[in-house]
């Protein structure tokens, strides 16, 4: 159970919630109390408050009555219903839930207890939200997207409930749930923020996770397979370049090859410098570099986990409530600036590890690199056999696929709402094109395991490292040695759930 008030709450917390709960603590109450009775004062007073008793963005000259103030609330979040493109998928979406109810609990928006319960609520009987991926320039936040979540809360729209689409309506009569009726500002409060390229943003970076650790993987089984000089993960050579990635990474790859009888340390290139014509005194920078290449994205990584996760605990709605000191703040935290620089910057990270693998798979196919693996890989000697030289184009076309989508979204600011919106965060767009970067380095590293375990074939597996021969195994347990043409499509999907449930991190 996972506890909400005011305290900063970890992303791992978020990602292992099996439900949540509002604190009931009467202090975090009082706080929450006395913010909304504040601003519903505010307005029976008679002042003007942005959102609450004015229109939105350009139409924050037109004033409306307190007593017009709840009507309001609900055309919000009808009018921006004109999502758009595929929908979010359930993880997300229960993630969002989460993520908005966080940032409302820290007593600063001018809610209700009642909203943070009905939030609450939906996620304790698990009736998640349907939400259309596009529609959001990261302006007052993720305006158009966020209104699915005030919509469902209302009763409206369409939600995922028992493993099915089903319209809002239907799944609360039959759990007679009386649909939620906002008090002023409260629409607003849930849609004027930063929450869904926050929740796109945390799943993908989850499964960014996932392959930057099975890429080390590959890397290790490579430097085995190629009978690389385990030098360039020596201990002196990264403490000589002490950035905490590129450390971290070096040490995970010479804690993946130990044991192997395949590696040489550098002793053994020096002495057989002048008998072996083929051995070059240094591997190639692919082998050589790839701590280098993967700690800068292991530090952005971290780097980006750290944003996500303030980003996720702040109060980012407009206006702010100081209900203490009874003050309101017009700002613009909603601003997803840091969430889209974050995912800009994940952008160029998936890219160059995409780059790595493109390049580390064809010095594995290429006889005249692969120090004896042979054309292809092939199992066989018969000349109309062609191993793994059609794998190793789709491969690359993966590479390309990735590499082509690294523009930075944020720098496309599109100015919209009469010029009120004028200088937008693009935050939902780069999550978004940062995520649709996972499936695709998915089938590249599974292509990647199939080829790393026909190299094993060849060399023996019985000379590989403990972890390389547990790679070996469950791909074996999948998918068969290629000796004769045929298709590779199943076994790549196969491989794919492997890679996807983190089986070769």
């Amino acid at each position: 159970m996972l506890t909400i008030d005011e305290k900063n709450i970890s992303i791992e917390d978020i990602q292992k919630a099996k439900q949540i709960e509002i604190s009931s603590d009467w202090q975090f109450v009082a706080k929450i109390d006395k913010a909304h009775n504040f601003m519903i004062d505010s307005i029976k007073d008679g002042k003007p408050i942005y959102g609450i008793t004015t229109g939105y963005g350009d139409s924050g000259k037109n004033y409306v009555s307190y007593e017009d103030a709840k009507k309001l609330q609900t055309n919000l979040y009808r009018f921006h219903g004109c999502g758009i493109g595929t929908n979010l998928s359930y993880r997300v979406s229960r993630y969002a839930v989460i993520m908005r109810t966080i940032s409302l609990c820290k007593a600063r928006s001018g809610v209700s207890m009642e909203l943070l319960r009905r939030l609450q609520m939906l996620v304790e009987k698990d009736i998640i939200p349907v939400i259309p991926s596009q529609g959001s320039v990261g302006a007052s936040g993720d305006l158009t997207p966020l209104s699915y979540i005030a919509a469902v809360i209302a009763g409206d729209r369409e939600v995922y409930y028992q493993e099915k689409i089903l319209p809002t309506e239907k799944v609360y009569e039959k759990l007679k749930i009386k649909p939620y009726e906002f008090e002023p500002k409260e629409a607003l409060a849930i849609m004027n923020g930063t929450t869904i390229m926050s929740a796109i943003a945390l799943d993908a970076v989850e499964k960014f996770e996932t392959i930057l650790d099975s890429m080390e993987s590959f890397v290790a089984g490579m430097f085995e397979v190629l009978l690389a000089d385990d030098t360039p993960v020596s201990d002196f050579v990264h403490n000589s370049k002490p950035f905490v990635g590129q450390v971290r990474c070096a040490k995970n790859i010479k804690e993946k090859i130990k044991g192997s009888k395949l590696t040489h340390g550098r002793d053994d290139r020096y002495d057989k410098f002048f008998t072996d014509n083929h051995l070059n005194i240094q591997d190639t920078y692919s082998m050589r570099c790839a701590p280098q290449v993967l700690g800068v994205i292991r530090d952005n990584l971290t780097i980006s986990k750290n944003w996500i996760e303030t980003e996720i605990n702040s109060v980012n709605d407009n206006p702010l409530i100081d209900g203490e000191n009874e003050i309101i703040y017009t700002s613009g935290n909603f601003f997803g600036g840091y969430v889209a620089h974050a995912m800009d910057t994940l952008k160029i990270c998936a890219a160059n590890l995409a780059d790595l693998l493109d390049k580390e798979f064809a010095l594995l196919v290429d006889h005249k690199f692969n120090r004896g693996l042979g054309e292809n890989l092939k199992l066989t000697t018969q000349p109309y056999f062609h191993g793994f030289k059609a794998m190793q184009i789709s491969l690359s076309s993966l590479s390309a696929d990735v590499i082509k989508n690294t523009t930075a979204a944020s720098i496309h600011s599109r100015p919209t709402e009469s010029l009120n919106q004028d200088k937008v965060s693009m935050g939902t767009t780069a999550a978004l094109d940062f995520a649709k970067m996972m499936p695709e380095l998915y089938h590249m590293l599974s292509i990647a395991f199939l080829g790393l375990a026909q190299a094993v074939d060849i060399r023996g597996a019985d000379k590989v490292s403990p972890h390389l021969a547990n790679i070996y195994k469950q791909t074996r347990q999948t998918a068969k040695p290629l000796y004769e043409d045929r298709r590779m499509d199943i076994d790549i999907q196969n491989i794919y759930k492997k890679v996807q449930d983190g089986t070769y991190s």
